[in-house]
């Protein structure tokens, strides 16, 4: 089963990596300008979309609700690209510096996800569709209380 989990998590991971790589080369890297706030309301966005049309059980829009959770997973990986990143490194990388960046940090999810894997038996294939997208909004919303924590924490010192 590993050997399949790893085979899928690949190819999903290359599915949104071939997104990723093609709005970089149309559009360079304009998501240096976005803040972890903003990224992670961006992930928000495309996880509460996905809820309400699994809720309402249509769609108003006919965008593929799985390009929304590679949206997912691209602002993912860019959010954890950003935090390496500083106000110093320039806005603007080369293509390929953010593929590499890219790469490095998908690499790193993998690994975690086969520490997991292996400490809680692939319980996630057991799971329904809908309740990975309630454990993203989940997340999401608390990595925004410990955003707005922070601020406020900052603002009144």
């Amino acid at each position: 089963m590993v050997t399949d989990t790893l085979t899928q998590f690949d190819a999903a991971v290359a599915k949104a990596r071939a997104v990723f790589e093609k709005k970089t080369r149309d559009y360079g890297t304009s998501w240096r300008i976005m803040r972890t706030r903003s990224l992670t309301d961006q992930i928000f966005i495309k996880a509460q979309r996905i809820r309400t049309v699994d809720t309402k059980g249509k769609q108003m829009i006919d965008d593929n609700v799985q390009d929304e959770f590679i949206g997912i997973l691209n602002y993912c990986v860019i959010a954890l690209m950003q935090i390496d990143l500083s106000d110093n490194d320039p806005l603007e990388l080369e293509t390929d510096t953010a593929l590499s960046m890219y790469d490095a940090t998908s690499t790193k999810a993998r690994e975690l996800m086969i520490k997991k894997n292996h400490d809680y038996g692939e319980a996630w294939r057991d799971m329904r569709i809908n309740s990975f997208t309630d454990l993203i909004l989940m997340r999401v919303l608390r990595i925004r209380q410990i955003e707005d924590n922070e601020g406020k924490t900052i603002a009144s010192e």
